[in-house]
This record gives structure tokens, sequence and C-alpha cells, in this order.
């Protein structure tokens, strides 16, 4: 593990050099919100976002994503993915991506995902400024952080920037970088541990109690009051970054002799995603939203902890901003359920 001192300029500089040998994924402005695009120029690098629309988890699995394409009897996968480099992702996204890699890789692994984490070098960054509805500051700090190969932290005139994995170490190959002296390692463990207690929101008790509570009332009235105003859009989903719910569709040619494959992300709000086909029509085995609404609520509180070591949730708020209605905010939710 080695650590380096980057002045403004010198981070710069060590951007640059990234870019001319792969893609460098960072966060970009989008209007008034920001994402996670690939830099054209290193001046587009935007390291004191609050948070992106879409989480990082798009880089590993994309929301669609061709899975092979057919022809008569021969069939192709798609080329192995290109090596490229996530830069700037907070510490929430960062644990949400050790969840999702458990995930994929439990039972039969996907080699589409994995075969994209594998080609992706990951800098993580801490928060220098937290968004409007987080609350990461309260979920998910037992879980330690992991996956990542490299992390950024803002200091005084600078960054303190530390090489953990092999992947991160060649970062910086050919490139000479200043060692941070040990004031500079020390500050930036204050910030760290600063930015990560600098959540706005907090949920009201911690992960055991929240997941007995929640599931506990199951059969209760509450989620008809809670889901009153929803519109089954599915819009928490999709900004989610631990949600990882797929549909598979074929795309036929004409004559029905070529085609592709693909997936794309699928929303478990909608009324679409629990119909199934039975003989003479069909089913759908949550047919209400308040039944969506709680089931959406169970995976995320309960259903994956012993999975995950922690709540399928990192308290990055992003289905609190993009819920139209504005139910869709875990931490009203929960303490709404708490307090029933």
């Amino acid at each position: 593990m080695s650590q380096y001192y980057l002045t403004d300029d010198g981070l710069e500089a060590f951007v640059s050099s990234l870019m001319e040998r792969r893609d460098v994924w960072a966060p970009v402005v989008k209007g008034s919100r920001f994402i996670f695009d690939k830099l054209v120029e290193v001046g587009e690098l935007r390291l004191d976002y609050d948070t992106t629309i879409l989480p990082p988890k798009k880089m590993f699995f994309p929301p669609k994503q061709d899975i092979l394409e057919f022809d008569g009897g021969q069939a192709k996968t798609p080329p192995a993915p290109e090596k490229k480099v996530l830069l700037g992702a907070h510490p929430y996204d960062l644990r949400a991506i050790s969840m999702t890699d458990k995930l994929f890789e439990m039972n039969y692994a996907d080699c589409n995902y994995l075969g994209n984490r594998e080609a992706t070098t990951i800098i993580g960054m801490n928060v220098q400024n937290p968004y409007e509805h987080s609350f990461f500051s309260s979920i998910a700090q037992d879980m330690a952080l992991s996956g990542h190969d490299a992390m950024l932290t803002r200091v005084a005139g600078g960054y303190v920037l530390e090489l953990i994995t092999e992947k991160g170490m060649k970062l910086t190959d050919g490139i000479n970088l200043a060692a941070a002296t040990p004031e500079q390692i020390e500050e930036a463990a204050a910030e760290f541990e600063k930015s990560e207690k600098s959540a706005p929101f907090e949920l009201p008790r911690n992960a055991s109690d929240i997941q007995e509570k929640v599931r506990g009332s199951f059969d209760s009235e509450i989620w008809k009051e809670l889901s009153e105003d929803c519109l089954s859009c599915g819009s928490c989903n999709i900004v989610c970054p631990t949600c990882y719910c797929f549909d598979v569709q074929d795309e036929w040619g004409l004559g029905a002799a070529n085609g592709k494959r693909y997936r794309r992300w699928d929303a478990c709000l909608t009324s679409e995603f629990s119909r199934v086909s039975v003989q003479g029509g069909s089913e759908n085995f949550r047919e209400d939203k308040h039944e969506r609404y709680r089931h959406r609520v169970m995976r995320k509180t309960a259903y994956l902890n012993e999975k995950l070591g922690a709540p399928a949730c990192v308290g990055c708020g992003r289905c609190a901003g993009a819920c139209t209605p504005g139910i869709a905010d875990p931490v009203k939710t929960i303490k709404r359920i708490m307090e029933s």
C-alpha cells in the first residue's frame, strides 16, 4: 500500500496520463446534476459532486446489455470488455458495488457483470458535498470498504492518493508522484472520517432493530398508507445502486433466422414486474401497489441482510430525489414504520 500527495495541478496531470492509456469514467456535469461519463477533457472532472443521477453500477451492469447475437445455427457473444478506470466513486457507492459483486457471484456466477467488473480499476473519492437526501452515515457503516483499487481524499491544497491493490499500483506506472508526508496521511484519514459522518439525515435505529420491525409489519395496514401516492413508475429502482433485477428479451430479424438476446434493468415497483403467464392468461402475484412498495422496503431492509452482511441500502438518497410524489425516502418510511 502506497500513499502519494497530488496538488490540484498534479491531479490534472495524473488523470490526463490515465486518459492516454485507457477510458476514464468520472463524475461530470449533466444539466443541474452530475453523471458518470467517459472523460473527453480532464477539465470536465467534478470531484466535488454531491451524487450522480445513476449509480456507477451501470459500468458493470449497463441499463441495456447485449448477451449474444445469433444467425442461423451460429451464435456469438460480445467481445471482451476493454480495460477502463472508474474515478471518483463515493464510499457509499463502493459499498454498493461490493454488494452487487456478491449478488452476481452467488450460485451461477454472472460472466457479463464479472467481465466488466474485472476490466475496471476503481478509484474511490471521499464525499466533499453530501447529497441533500443522503443518510449514508447511519447505514452499512459496519461494512468495511472493499473492492476498490485506490482512494483519493481531499486535503488542504490537493489530494492524498492511496494505492491499495495490484491494479491500483499499476495506475502510476511511468509516473513520478511525491510521497505523502505523515502529516498529509493523518489529515487524509481525519478528512475521510469526517466525510463519512457528513450525511444530512439519519436512520432512527440500527439495522437489526429495523430489520426486526419491518419484517414484523408484513401484514400491517401501514403499507397502504405509505404507498397511497405511489405511481408505480420504478424510478426508485432505476436509480438504486443495489437493485439488480433484469429482464431478458430476444429481438428477431426478418424470417426469424437471426437476431440478438439482451437484458435490461427491471423494476419491482412496476405492475408488469410481477405479472406471469398462466394457462389461458396471466396472473399478477403483487397486483396491488402497496404489495410492491412493501416488497421494495423488505428487500432493502430485511431480506438480503444475511447474504450481504448489511442492509441492501447504502444511504445514497437517490431514490428520495427521484421519486415524484416524494414517498420513496427510506428515512421517512422507516421512521414511520418504527413509530407504528
